[in-house]
Protein backbone atom coordinates (compact mmCIF):
# COMPACT_ATOMS: atom_id res chain seq x y z
CA UNK A 1 0.00 0.00 0.00
CA UNK A 2 1.61 3.24 -1.07
CA UNK A 3 0.40 4.92 2.11
CA UNK A 4 3.17 3.00 3.85
CA UNK A 5 5.93 5.03 2.26
CA UNK A 6 7.73 7.60 4.33
CA UNK A 7 6.92 10.11 1.64
CA UNK A 8 5.61 9.88 -1.91
CA UNK A 9 6.62 13.46 -2.26
CA UNK A 10 7.00 13.75 -5.99
CA UNK A 11 3.46 12.99 -6.98
CA UNK A 12 2.36 16.47 -8.16
CA UNK A 13 -0.36 17.87 -10.38
CA UNK A 14 -0.25 20.65 -12.98
CA UNK A 15 -3.03 22.60 -14.65
CA UNK A 16 -3.10 25.38 -17.22
CA UNK A 17 -5.66 27.37 -19.17
CA UNK A 18 -5.33 29.86 -22.02
CA UNK A 19 -7.96 32.16 -23.48
CA UNK A 20 -10.58 32.43 -20.72
CA UNK A 21 -11.51 35.56 -18.78
CA UNK A 22 -11.91 33.52 -15.59
CA UNK A 23 -8.58 31.76 -15.89
CA UNK A 24 -7.62 32.02 -12.20
CA UNK A 25 -10.98 30.75 -10.92
CA UNK A 26 -10.98 27.82 -13.35
CA UNK A 27 -7.43 26.94 -12.32
CA UNK A 28 -8.60 26.90 -8.71
CA UNK A 29 -11.28 24.35 -9.61
CA UNK A 30 -8.83 22.37 -11.73
CA UNK A 31 -6.46 22.13 -8.78
CA UNK A 32 -9.33 20.87 -6.64
CA UNK A 33 -9.72 17.95 -9.05
CA UNK A 34 -5.98 17.27 -8.76
CA UNK A 35 -5.81 17.67 -4.97
CA UNK A 36 -5.10 13.93 -4.55
CA UNK A 37 -1.78 14.49 -6.35
CA UNK A 38 -0.48 16.94 -3.77
CA UNK A 39 -1.66 18.17 -0.39
CA UNK A 40 1.22 20.21 0.96
CA UNK A 41 1.16 23.25 -1.30
CA UNK A 42 -0.78 24.90 -4.11
CA UNK A 43 -0.46 27.96 -6.29
CA UNK A 44 -1.46 29.83 -9.41
CA UNK A 45 0.25 32.32 -11.72
CA UNK A 46 -2.00 34.43 -13.95
CA UNK A 47 -1.24 36.48 -17.06
CA UNK A 48 -3.31 39.49 -18.10
CA UNK A 49 -1.20 39.96 -21.22
CA UNK A 50 1.03 42.59 -19.62
CA UNK A 51 2.28 41.02 -16.40
CA UNK A 52 2.26 37.82 -14.36
CA UNK A 53 0.60 37.68 -10.93
CA UNK A 54 1.08 34.93 -8.35
CA UNK A 55 -0.83 33.49 -5.41
CA UNK A 56 0.56 30.42 -3.63
CA UNK A 57 1.22 28.98 -0.19
CA UNK A 58 1.60 25.75 1.74
CA UNK A 59 -1.57 23.79 2.52
CA UNK A 60 -4.60 22.38 0.76
CA UNK A 61 -6.16 24.13 -2.22
CA UNK A 62 -9.09 25.41 -0.14
CA UNK A 63 -6.78 26.78 2.54
CA UNK A 64 -4.45 28.45 0.07
CA UNK A 65 -7.23 30.15 -1.89
CA UNK A 66 -9.76 30.94 0.85
CA UNK A 67 -8.51 34.53 1.08
CA UNK A 68 -7.45 34.90 -2.57
CA UNK A 69 -8.42 38.14 -4.29
CA UNK A 70 -9.57 36.88 -7.67
CA UNK A 71 -10.17 40.44 -8.85
CA UNK A 72 -6.43 41.03 -8.47
CA UNK A 73 -5.78 37.72 -10.22
CA UNK A 74 -7.72 38.73 -13.32
CA UNK A 75 -6.32 37.51 -16.61
CA UNK A 76 -6.89 35.34 -19.67
CA UNK A 77 -4.27 32.68 -18.91
CA UNK A 78 -3.07 30.83 -15.83
CA UNK A 79 -1.06 27.83 -14.67
CA UNK A 80 -1.46 26.04 -11.34
CA UNK A 81 0.23 23.35 -9.30
CA UNK A 82 -0.35 21.09 -6.30
CA UNK A 83 2.57 19.35 -4.68
CA UNK A 84 4.00 17.23 -1.96
CA UNK A 85 7.19 18.38 -0.27
CA UNK A 86 10.08 16.37 1.09
CA UNK A 87 10.59 16.36 4.83
CA UNK A 88 12.70 19.33 5.84
CA UNK A 89 12.11 21.04 2.49
CA UNK A 90 8.79 22.74 3.23
CA UNK A 91 7.89 26.40 3.10
CA UNK A 92 6.36 28.54 0.41
CA UNK A 93 9.64 29.05 -1.53
CA UNK A 94 9.35 25.60 -3.11
CA UNK A 95 5.60 25.83 -3.74
CA UNK A 96 4.91 26.08 -7.47
CA UNK A 97 4.40 27.60 -9.94
CA UNK A 98 7.81 29.24 -9.65
CA UNK A 99 7.80 32.83 -10.94
CA UNK A 100 10.89 34.54 -12.35
CA UNK A 101 10.93 38.23 -13.28
CA UNK A 102 13.39 40.07 -15.52
CA UNK A 103 13.63 43.31 -17.45
CA UNK A 104 12.74 41.65 -20.74
CA UNK A 105 9.77 39.59 -19.53
CA UNK A 106 8.68 37.23 -16.78
CA UNK A 107 8.27 33.46 -16.78
CA UNK A 108 6.47 30.96 -14.55
CA UNK A 109 6.96 27.18 -14.44
CA UNK A 110 4.96 24.26 -13.07
CA UNK A 111 6.43 20.76 -13.15
CA UNK A 112 5.55 17.16 -12.34
CA UNK A 113 8.29 14.57 -12.29
CA UNK A 114 11.98 14.27 -11.53
CA UNK A 115 15.08 15.61 -13.27
CA UNK A 116 17.65 12.92 -12.64
CA UNK A 117 20.67 15.06 -13.56
CA UNK A 118 19.43 18.15 -11.68
CA UNK A 119 22.32 18.14 -9.21
CA UNK A 120 24.91 18.06 -11.99
CA UNK A 121 23.15 20.77 -14.01
CA UNK A 122 22.74 22.97 -10.98
CA UNK A 123 26.43 22.70 -10.19
CA UNK A 124 27.34 23.73 -13.73
CA UNK A 125 24.91 26.66 -13.66
CA UNK A 126 26.16 27.87 -10.29
CA UNK A 127 29.76 27.70 -11.56
CA UNK A 128 28.68 30.03 -14.36
CA UNK A 129 27.11 32.51 -11.95
CA UNK A 130 23.50 31.39 -11.54
CA UNK A 131 21.98 32.00 -8.11
CA UNK A 132 19.18 29.63 -7.06
CA UNK A 133 16.31 30.68 -4.82
CA UNK A 134 14.81 27.23 -4.14
CA UNK A 135 15.88 23.61 -3.68
CA UNK A 136 13.48 22.44 -6.40
CA UNK A 137 14.80 20.84 -9.56
CA UNK A 138 12.13 22.83 -11.41
CA UNK A 139 14.27 25.93 -11.06
CA UNK A 140 17.09 24.24 -13.00
CA UNK A 141 15.01 24.37 -16.20
CA UNK A 142 14.30 28.07 -15.71
CA UNK A 143 18.02 28.84 -15.54
CA UNK A 144 18.72 26.69 -18.59
CA UNK A 145 16.01 28.48 -20.57
CA UNK A 146 17.27 31.97 -19.70
CA UNK A 147 20.97 31.08 -19.85
CA UNK A 148 23.11 33.88 -21.29
CA UNK A 149 20.14 36.23 -21.29
CA UNK A 150 18.11 34.35 -23.90
CA UNK A 151 14.42 35.01 -24.30
CA UNK A 152 11.82 32.44 -23.32
CA UNK A 153 10.72 30.94 -26.63
CA UNK A 154 10.43 27.64 -28.47
CA UNK A 155 14.14 27.51 -29.26
CA UNK A 156 15.45 28.27 -25.76
CA UNK A 157 12.95 25.86 -24.16
CA UNK A 158 13.78 23.09 -26.63
CA UNK A 159 17.52 23.48 -26.08
CA UNK A 160 16.98 23.47 -22.30
CA UNK A 161 14.84 20.35 -22.41
CA UNK A 162 17.46 18.54 -24.46
CA UNK A 163 19.86 18.92 -21.51
CA UNK A 164 17.63 17.40 -18.84
CA UNK A 165 17.30 13.67 -18.15
CA UNK A 166 14.35 12.07 -16.41
CA UNK A 167 10.57 12.04 -16.34
CA UNK A 168 8.77 15.35 -16.56
CA UNK A 169 5.70 17.27 -17.60
CA UNK A 170 6.10 21.05 -17.79
CA UNK A 171 3.83 24.03 -18.25
CA UNK A 172 5.59 27.36 -18.81
CA UNK A 173 3.75 30.69 -18.84
CA UNK A 174 4.88 34.11 -20.01
CA UNK A 175 2.84 37.20 -20.62
CA UNK A 176 1.83 36.33 -24.17
CA UNK A 177 2.35 32.56 -24.51
CA UNK A 178 2.02 29.23 -22.77
CA UNK A 179 4.34 26.28 -23.43
CA UNK A 180 3.60 22.62 -22.66
CA UNK A 181 6.21 19.83 -22.77
CA UNK A 182 6.43 16.12 -22.00
CA UNK A 183 9.54 13.94 -21.69
CA UNK A 184 10.51 11.73 -24.67
CA UNK A 185 9.19 8.55 -22.99
CA UNK A 186 5.93 10.10 -21.78
CA UNK A 187 6.42 8.70 -18.28
CA UNK A 188 4.25 11.33 -16.61
CA UNK A 189 0.64 12.00 -17.74
CA UNK A 190 -0.43 15.21 -19.50
CA UNK A 191 -3.47 16.01 -21.65
CA UNK A 192 -4.91 18.89 -23.68
CA UNK A 193 -8.58 19.87 -23.58
CA UNK A 194 -10.91 22.62 -24.77
CA UNK A 195 -13.42 24.79 -22.92
CA UNK A 196 -15.21 26.71 -25.62
CA UNK A 197 -12.44 28.63 -27.37
CA UNK A 198 -10.05 28.22 -24.43
CA UNK A 199 -7.25 25.64 -24.27
CA UNK A 200 -6.78 23.58 -21.10
CA UNK A 201 -3.90 21.36 -19.99
CA UNK A 202 -3.89 19.03 -16.98
CA UNK A 203 -2.10 16.07 -15.44
CA UNK A 204 -5.38 14.15 -15.40
CA UNK A 205 -8.57 14.36 -17.44
CA UNK A 206 -10.68 14.45 -14.26
CA UNK A 207 -9.76 18.16 -14.09
CA UNK A 208 -11.43 18.68 -17.49
CA UNK A 209 -14.64 17.08 -16.26
CA UNK A 210 -14.85 19.34 -13.23
CA UNK A 211 -14.71 22.58 -15.23
CA UNK A 212 -16.77 21.30 -18.18
CA UNK A 213 -13.89 21.03 -20.65
CA UNK A 214 -13.64 18.32 -23.29
CA UNK A 215 -10.62 16.12 -23.88
CA UNK A 216 -8.79 16.85 -27.14
CA UNK A 217 -5.66 14.71 -27.07
CA UNK A 218 -2.64 13.53 -25.14
CA UNK A 219 0.53 15.58 -25.15
CA UNK A 220 2.91 13.34 -27.09
CA UNK A 221 6.29 12.24 -25.71
CA UNK A 222 9.05 14.64 -26.74
CA UNK A 223 6.52 17.26 -27.84
CA UNK A 224 6.60 21.00 -27.17
CA UNK A 225 3.27 22.82 -27.64
CA UNK A 226 3.03 26.61 -27.88
CA UNK A 227 -0.34 28.20 -27.10
CA UNK A 228 -1.02 31.84 -27.92
CA UNK A 229 -3.60 34.12 -29.51
CA UNK A 230 -2.64 32.49 -32.81
CA UNK A 231 -3.76 29.07 -31.50
CA UNK A 232 -1.66 25.97 -30.88
CA UNK A 233 1.64 25.21 -32.56
CA UNK A 234 3.38 21.84 -32.27
CA UNK A 235 7.07 21.03 -32.47
CA UNK A 236 9.49 18.44 -31.14
CA UNK A 237 12.50 18.90 -28.90
CA UNK A 238 13.35 15.17 -29.04
CA UNK A 239 12.59 12.16 -31.19
CA UNK A 240 9.61 10.27 -29.88
CA UNK A 241 10.41 6.96 -28.19
CA UNK A 242 8.31 4.02 -27.01
CA UNK A 243 5.66 5.31 -24.59
CA UNK A 244 6.41 4.32 -21.00
CA UNK A 245 3.60 5.75 -18.89
CA UNK A 246 4.24 5.21 -15.18
CA UNK A 247 2.37 2.04 -14.19
CA UNK A 248 1.80 3.40 -10.69
CA UNK A 249 -0.42 6.10 -12.19
CA UNK A 250 -2.84 3.30 -13.05
CA UNK A 251 -2.21 1.22 -9.93
CA UNK A 252 -2.61 3.98 -7.36
CA UNK A 253 -1.74 7.58 -8.13
CA UNK A 254 -4.49 8.76 -10.50
CA UNK A 255 -8.19 9.19 -9.89
CA UNK A 256 -10.39 6.34 -11.19
CA UNK A 257 -12.40 8.72 -13.38
CA UNK A 258 -9.31 9.88 -15.27
CA UNK A 259 -8.24 8.54 -18.67
CA UNK A 260 -4.49 8.18 -19.15
CA UNK A 261 -3.20 7.55 -22.65
CA UNK A 262 -6.75 6.63 -23.71
CA UNK A 263 -7.12 4.04 -20.91
CA UNK A 264 -9.62 4.58 -18.09
CA UNK A 265 -8.01 4.18 -14.68
CA UNK A 266 -10.99 2.43 -13.04
CA UNK A 267 -11.34 0.00 -15.94
CA UNK A 268 -7.64 -0.85 -15.86
CA UNK A 269 -7.73 -1.42 -12.10
CA UNK A 270 -10.76 -3.67 -12.49
CA UNK A 271 -8.88 -5.69 -15.11
CA UNK A 272 -5.92 -5.92 -12.70
CA UNK A 273 -8.25 -7.55 -10.20
CA UNK A 274 -9.56 -9.95 -12.81
CA UNK A 275 -6.06 -10.93 -13.92
CA UNK A 276 -5.07 -11.37 -10.28
CA UNK A 277 -8.02 -13.70 -9.75
CA UNK A 278 -6.92 -15.81 -12.72
CA UNK A 279 -3.42 -16.07 -11.30
CA UNK A 280 -4.05 -16.33 -7.55
CA UNK A 281 -7.53 -17.53 -6.63
CA UNK A 282 -8.07 -18.88 -3.12
CA UNK A 283 -10.93 -20.53 -1.23
CA UNK A 284 -12.70 -17.78 0.68
CA UNK A 285 -16.11 -16.38 1.63
CA UNK A 286 -15.88 -12.81 0.34
CA UNK A 287 -13.64 -10.15 -1.19
CA UNK A 288 -12.95 -6.74 0.32
CA UNK A 289 -10.77 -3.89 -0.91
CA UNK A 290 -8.66 -1.35 0.96
CA UNK A 291 -10.28 2.05 0.25
CA UNK A 292 -10.04 3.83 -2.11
CA UNK A 293 -7.69 2.88 -4.92
CA UNK A 294 -8.07 -0.88 -4.36
CA UNK A 295 -11.86 -0.96 -4.65
CA UNK A 296 -11.85 -1.26 -8.45
CA UNK A 297 -9.44 -4.21 -8.34
CA UNK A 298 -11.48 -5.87 -5.59
CA UNK A 299 -14.62 -5.62 -7.74
CA UNK A 300 -12.75 -7.21 -10.66
CA UNK A 301 -11.38 -10.01 -8.47
CA UNK A 302 -14.84 -10.73 -7.06
CA UNK A 303 -16.46 -10.82 -10.49
CA UNK A 304 -13.84 -13.17 -11.89
CA UNK A 305 -13.99 -15.59 -8.95
CA UNK A 306 -17.73 -15.40 -8.34
CA UNK A 307 -17.16 -14.47 -4.68
CA UNK A 308 -19.33 -11.71 -3.18
CA UNK A 309 -17.74 -8.27 -2.90
CA UNK A 310 -18.33 -6.76 0.53
CA UNK A 311 -17.59 -3.43 2.16
CA UNK A 312 -15.49 -4.86 4.97
CA UNK A 313 -13.42 -1.73 5.62
CA UNK A 314 -14.78 1.79 6.03
CA UNK A 315 -12.71 4.88 5.35
CA UNK A 316 -13.06 7.98 7.48
CA UNK A 317 -13.50 10.67 4.82
CA UNK A 318 -12.16 13.38 7.11
CA UNK A 319 -8.70 11.86 7.35
CA UNK A 320 -6.32 12.41 4.43
CA UNK A 321 -3.91 9.96 2.85
CA UNK A 322 -1.72 8.54 5.59
CA UNK A 323 1.59 9.05 3.79
CA UNK A 324 1.31 12.86 3.86
CA UNK A 325 2.13 12.97 7.58
CA UNK A 326 5.63 14.36 8.28
CA UNK A 327 6.71 11.57 10.64
CA UNK A 328 6.29 7.80 10.86
CA UNK A 329 4.62 8.07 14.27
CA UNK A 330 1.94 10.40 12.92
CA UNK A 331 1.45 8.22 9.84
CA UNK A 332 0.82 5.18 12.01
CA UNK A 333 -1.74 7.07 14.08
CA UNK A 334 -3.30 8.26 10.82
CA UNK A 335 -3.88 4.66 9.69
CA UNK A 336 -5.79 3.90 12.90
CA UNK A 337 -7.96 6.97 12.39
CA UNK A 338 -8.46 6.38 8.70
CA UNK A 339 -9.73 2.79 8.38
CA UNK A 340 -12.27 0.82 10.42
CA UNK A 341 -13.42 -2.80 9.99
CA UNK A 342 -17.09 -3.67 9.53
CA UNK A 343 -17.34 -6.39 12.18
CA UNK A 344 -20.72 -7.63 11.01
CA UNK A 345 -19.24 -8.39 7.58
CA UNK A 346 -15.82 -9.84 8.42
CA UNK A 347 -16.55 -11.77 11.62
CA UNK A 348 -16.19 -15.51 11.08
CA UNK A 349 -15.36 -15.06 7.39
CA UNK A 350 -12.45 -16.13 5.21
CA UNK A 351 -11.47 -12.80 3.65
CA UNK A 352 -9.63 -12.02 0.42
CA UNK A 353 -8.09 -8.61 1.09
CA UNK A 354 -7.25 -6.74 -2.13
CA UNK A 355 -4.69 -3.95 -1.96
CA UNK A 356 -3.14 -1.97 -4.80
CA UNK A 357 0.47 -2.41 -3.69
CA UNK A 358 2.67 -3.13 -0.71
CA UNK A 359 5.83 -1.17 -0.09
CA UNK A 360 7.04 -1.25 3.50
CA UNK A 361 4.44 -3.58 4.99
CA UNK A 362 3.58 -1.57 8.10
CA UNK A 363 0.09 -0.56 6.99
CA UNK A 364 -0.70 -3.99 5.58
CA UNK A 365 0.26 -5.58 8.89
CA UNK A 366 -2.02 -3.19 10.76
CA UNK A 367 -4.97 -3.82 8.43
CA UNK A 368 -4.61 -7.61 8.66
CA UNK A 369 -4.44 -7.40 12.45
CA UNK A 370 -7.46 -5.08 12.50
CA UNK A 371 -9.52 -7.55 10.46
CA UNK A 372 -8.54 -10.50 12.63
CA UNK A 373 -9.32 -8.56 15.79
CA UNK A 374 -12.76 -7.92 14.24
CA UNK A 375 -13.25 -11.70 13.99
CA UNK A 376 -12.03 -12.62 10.50
CA UNK A 377 -11.24 -16.35 10.39
CA UNK A 378 -8.64 -16.01 7.61
CA UNK A 379 -7.14 -13.06 5.73
CA UNK A 380 -5.64 -13.81 2.32
CA UNK A 381 -3.80 -10.77 0.95
CA UNK A 382 -3.85 -10.29 -2.80
CA UNK A 383 -1.88 -7.42 -4.33
CA UNK A 384 -3.18 -6.01 -7.63
CA UNK A 385 0.32 -5.17 -8.87
CA UNK A 386 3.68 -6.96 -8.93
CA UNK A 387 6.01 -6.84 -5.93
CA UNK A 388 7.91 -3.54 -5.69
CA UNK A 389 11.57 -4.53 -5.49
CA UNK A 390 13.39 -1.62 -7.15
CA UNK A 391 13.77 2.12 -6.48
CA UNK A 392 11.98 4.67 -8.65
CA UNK A 393 14.05 7.45 -10.22
CA UNK A 394 11.23 9.09 -12.15
CA UNK A 395 9.23 11.00 -9.57
CA UNK A 396 8.08 8.64 -6.81
CA UNK A 397 10.22 8.72 -3.68
CA UNK A 398 11.14 5.05 -3.46
CA UNK A 399 14.83 5.75 -3.61
CA UNK A 400 16.39 2.81 -1.76
CA UNK A 401 15.91 -0.96 -1.80
CA UNK A 402 16.23 -1.02 2.00
CA UNK A 403 12.74 0.46 2.45
CA UNK A 404 11.05 -2.04 0.11
CA UNK A 405 9.78 -5.11 1.95
CA UNK A 406 9.63 -7.27 -1.21
CA UNK A 407 13.25 -6.48 -2.05
CA UNK A 408 14.42 -7.97 1.22
CA UNK A 409 11.93 -10.72 2.01
CA UNK A 410 10.36 -13.71 0.28
CA UNK A 411 6.56 -13.86 -0.10
CA UNK A 412 6.49 -16.42 2.73
CA UNK A 413 8.46 -14.08 4.98
CA UNK A 414 6.22 -11.14 4.07
CA UNK A 415 3.16 -13.24 4.84
CA UNK A 416 4.53 -13.93 8.30
CA UNK A 417 5.55 -10.29 8.85
CA UNK A 418 2.11 -8.89 8.07
CA UNK A 419 0.24 -11.75 9.75
CA UNK A 420 -1.70 -12.92 6.67
CA UNK A 421 -2.74 -16.48 5.94
CA UNK A 422 -1.41 -16.14 2.39
CA UNK A 423 -0.15 -13.50 -0.01
CA UNK A 424 0.13 -13.30 -3.79
CA UNK A 425 0.93 -10.58 -6.32
CA UNK A 426 -0.24 -9.83 -9.83
CA UNK A 427 2.47 -10.74 -12.35
CA UNK A 428 4.19 -8.13 -14.51
CA UNK A 429 2.56 -9.75 -17.53
CA UNK A 430 -0.87 -9.56 -15.91
CA UNK A 431 -0.37 -5.89 -15.13
CA UNK A 432 0.58 -5.14 -18.73
CA UNK A 433 -2.41 -7.12 -19.98
CA UNK A 434 -4.69 -5.01 -17.77
CA UNK A 435 -3.31 -1.64 -18.92
CA UNK A 436 -1.83 -1.79 -22.41
CA UNK A 437 -4.38 -1.82 -25.24
CA UNK A 438 -2.01 -2.54 -28.10
CA UNK A 439 1.73 -2.89 -28.16
CA UNK A 440 2.68 0.00 -30.40
CA UNK A 441 4.90 3.03 -29.91
CA UNK A 442 1.81 4.81 -28.57
CA UNK A 443 1.19 2.29 -25.78
CA UNK A 444 3.41 0.98 -23.04
CA UNK A 445 4.16 1.34 -19.35
CA UNK A 446 7.17 1.94 -17.14
CA UNK A 447 7.26 -0.93 -14.65
CA UNK A 448 10.84 -0.44 -13.49
CA UNK A 449 9.92 -0.52 -9.79
CA UNK A 450 8.60 -4.04 -10.40
CA UNK A 451 11.05 -5.42 -12.95
CA UNK A 452 14.19 -3.30 -12.58
CA UNK A 453 14.11 -2.49 -16.31
CA UNK A 454 14.56 1.28 -16.47
CA UNK A 455 13.49 3.02 -19.71
CA UNK A 456 15.73 6.05 -19.03
CA UNK A 457 19.32 5.74 -17.84
CA UNK A 458 19.61 6.98 -14.29
CA UNK A 459 22.35 9.54 -14.70
CA UNK A 460 21.48 11.16 -11.38
CA UNK A 461 21.19 8.14 -9.08
CA UNK A 462 23.33 9.72 -6.37
CA UNK A 463 21.12 12.79 -6.24
CA UNK A 464 17.72 11.16 -5.79
CA UNK A 465 17.27 12.85 -2.40
CA UNK A 466 17.32 16.21 -4.22
CA UNK A 467 13.98 18.03 -4.16
CA UNK A 468 11.63 16.90 -6.92
CA UNK A 469 8.82 18.79 -8.69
Amino acid sequence: MLAELKGINEECGIFGIWGHEKAAELTYYGLHALQHRGQEGAGVVVSDGAKLKVHKDVGLVNDVFKDADFDRLSGHAAIGHVRYGTQGEGGSDNVQPLLFRSQNGSMALAHNGNIMNAYKLRGELEAEGSIFQTTSDTEVLAHLIRKNGRETNELSISEALQQVVGAYAYVVLKEDKMFVALDPRGIRPLSIGRLGSAYVVASETCAFDLIGATFEREVLPGELITISEAGMDFTRFALREQRKMCAMEYVYLSRPDSNLNHVNVHASRKRMGMELAKEAAVEADCVIGVPDSSISSAIGYAEETGLPYEMGIIKNRYVGRTFIQPSQELREQGVKMKLSPVRGIVEGQRIVLIDDSIVRGTTSRRIVRMLKEAGAKEVHVRIASPSIENPCYYGIDMSTREELIAANNSPEEICEIIGADSIAYLSAGGLEEAIVKDKTIHQGICNACFTGKYPVTEEGRATISYMKC
